[in-house]
């Protein structure tokens, strides 16, 4: 007579089988999910502006000057000045340091008028300054 809690050959294999596949889609699925979490930080560090402070210092009919007055330094090619939307020229090519100036050409000024003044990150895209002035 054979005993009742005794289980054929056949069915000791199935629990190993069915551990090892859940371990390896446990693996797998946390693999994916840390690999696109690392991917993602990764973009997201290359798209941070630098910190800087400007000050618009003077301007003509097609030329505005602008003071660095603090922050790291900037390259001044990677900047553009932007008046009222009207995107101008980037700023002289060199590291810029605070206390240096710097012109821009802007094409479209309207003396007399109060005007936005933007100084934007161009690898980036974002505006590290901002400034109403009278023109």
């Amino acid at each position: 007579m054979k005993p009742s809690n005794q289980s054929n050959a056949d069915d000791r294999a199935v629990s190993p089988v069915i551990g090892v596949i859940l371990m390896v889609a446990i693996t797998v699925i946390l693999a994916s999910v840390i690999g696109t979490f690392v991917l993602g930080l990764g973009d997201q560090l290359g798209d941070t502006a630098p910190q800087a402070s400007f000050t618009v210092d003077g301007n003509s009919s097609d030329n505005i000057t602008v003071v660095k007055t603090g922050g790291e330094p900037i390259e001044g090619a990677d900047l553009v000045v932007s008046v009222d939307g009207e995107r101008g020229e980037a700023f002289d090519s060199g590291a810029w340091e605070s206390g240096q100036k710097k012109n821009a050409t802007i094409t479209g000024l309207s003396p007399g008028e109060n005007s936005v003044v933007r100084i934007i990150h161009d690898p980036s895209g974002n505006t590290i300054y901002e400034e109403t002035y009278d023109f």
